[in-house]
């Protein structure tokens, strides 16, 4: 998939690529730290910056930290406050460990303050998430997608499912599935099934009119989801993203690490649970369908980084060569 992401983006290939997929998280975080020493002793940067809360983001942070690098976060101080998720564990060690926090909503903040984060680590930037989708926009308009799968005209829903609380128990990703199915006796639903749920679900016949496809690139979901009357998933970053075009969220998960979206009203917790979500569809004509940009998601997020890692290596003098 990341291929498909790089080309999207106009973005190079990257110099160096870890090739770390593994079995189990702790095996995949380990081959990554495994697989970056050498990395890190050939380049000696000035700082090291990690994006998110994957386990790719806590691997180069412990990497970093125990060979001595300036460690920079991007898009830290969220919180779910779940930590049965593997993403939650990895958020608040990174942005304990962190130099600096590039923080990306208001909740952010609040939270790193509440842990006792120095001020002087902090910085509240904005969403590079939103940077991106409406740098993008425009092309993604470009897209043939909705035409293809045979929807210009027609109201339709999309799909994404991938956290593993979600799909690894076959019990619970059939409960969110049957109400999937109700849903789509109302609402044709469009579903890119990422390979973590696809391998869970391979024989798995949903009912017609849940339109079920291979995982999509970055431009192609955006003209997708841009054009949809209602998305429902347990993607954070999805979230985001609705809030940002105005699309009604269904979230399919009892918590979110992005509480500025439910404020906004664009964004709701609909559970996991078919009587759950069900509830949350019922109430879908009370959400709001205007574009809504909390503090700081104005597309300048990425400028605001600049200047505070500038700022940063300038106090501190950073570790490393270039």
């Amino acid at each position: 998939m990341s291929g498909r992401f790089l080309r999207d983006l106009a973005l190079p290939a990257p110099h160096y690529d870890l090739a770390a997929g593994a079995e189990s998280q702790i095996q995949q975080t380990a081959l990554i730290m495994q697989r970056l020493e050498p990395v890190l002793m050939a380049e000696r940067p000035s700082a090291v910056l990690v994006v998110g809360d994957v386990n790719s983001t806590l691997a180069a942070a412990l990497a970093a930290k125990k060979m001595g690098f300036t460690l920079i976060h991007a898009e830290a101080g969220l919180r779910s406050f779940d930590r049965s998720m593997p993403e939650e564990l990895n958020r608040l060690i990174v942005d304990t460990i962190s130099d600096l926090n590039l923080v990306s909503e208001e909740s952010g903040m609040r939270n790193l303050h509440a842990e006792g984060a120095p001020k002087e680590k902090l910085r509240f930037v904005g969403s590079l998430m939103v940077d991106c989708l409406l740098s993008h926009l425009g092309e993604a308009h470009k897209s043939r997608i909705v035409e293809d799968l045979g929807l210009r005209g027609q109201p339709y829903g999309v799909v994404t499912l991938h956290r593993p609380g979600n799909v690894d128990g076959a019990g619970q990703l059939m409960e969110i599935v049957r109400a999937l199915e109700e849903i789509s006796s109302e609402l044709p639903l469009v579903f890119p099934v990422h390979p973590r749920t696809a391998a869970r679900m391979p024989q798995r016949n949903c009912a017609p009119k849940i339109r079920m496809c291979d995982p999509l690139g970055y431009l192609d979901f955006l003209r997708l989801m841009s054009n949809s009357a209602v998305v429902l998933t347990d993607s954070g970053g999805v979230q985001e993203e609705t809030t940002a075009l105005g699309i009604p969220c269904l979230t399919l998960r009892d918590n979110t690490e992005r509480p500025a979206t439910l404020e906004l009203g664009t964004n709701r917790l609909a559970g996991t649970t078919y009587h759950g979500i069900l509830r949350a569809w019922r109430e879908l004509p009370g959400m709001s369908r205007r574009p809504a940009l909390p503090a700081l998601w104005d597309g300048h997020a990425a400028a605001r980084c600049v200047e505070a890692i500038r700022s940063h290596l300038g106090r501190s003098g950073g570790t490393g060569g270039a």
